[in-house]
């Protein structure tokens, strides 16, 4: 791991564990085993760091949605984009924690939600594709993505706060595929 991959690492897990603004770039520095110089080397500020970290989230998530395949049904690559997305941040909760704080945040950038988003773009062409064939719900494609979204990210919390890891998925699969079907 190199130095800036060891501060972004180290940045993660105290932004997680101490929020945002309780975490302070010496913190960081010194979690990372490094000088605060070395880190302004890499970033400006605490927000430029933020936003780097929630971009690299968002470079990893694009393993979860593999291109988009035409010829598979379209209720097949939702389960699969849906279960996929969900087991991603189960198996890492502190990128689960990191975006929970900064869906609402001010400190990311447009820029950096435009590149984020790249990261969907497979899952908003299978919903265009499934609209386009009368498959899912007429309804814009940001405002799905934002739906969908949000009960990954309910069942998240329902599933991390209760501690209960024998929670199945099946039930809020089927309530999210069915309110967006056609």
């Amino acid at each position: 791991m190199n130095k800036k991959e060891s501060i972004l690492v180290s940045a993660l897990h105290l932004l997680v564990n101490n929020g945002v603004h309780n975490t302070p770039m010496s913190a960081i520095a010194k979690e990372a085993g490094t000088g605060m110089g070395t880190i302004y080397n890499y970033f400006k500020n605490k927000d430029e760091l933020i936003n780097e970290l929630y971009l690299y989230i968002k470079e990893k998530e694009k393993t979860v949605f593999v291109p988009f395949d035409e010829n598979e049904p379209v209720k097949t690559q939702f389960e699969k984009y849906y279960s996929n997305f969900i087991d991603f941040f189960v198996q890492n909760p502190s990128y689960y924690g990191l975006i929970v704080q900064l869906q609402a945040s001010p400190i990311i950038t447009e820029n950096s939600k435009e590149e984020g988003n790249k990261s969907v773009q497979p899952f908003i062409e299978l919903l265009l594709h499934g609209q386009k064939n009368r498959i899912i719900k007429n309804i814009p494609a940001d405002e799905l993505i934002f739906f969908i979204g949000g009960a990954v990210l309910s069942y998240l919390r329902w599933y991390f706060d209760r501690n209960e890891k024998q929670i199945s998925i099946s039930n809020q699969l089927q309530l999210v595929w069915d309110a967006i079907k056609e």
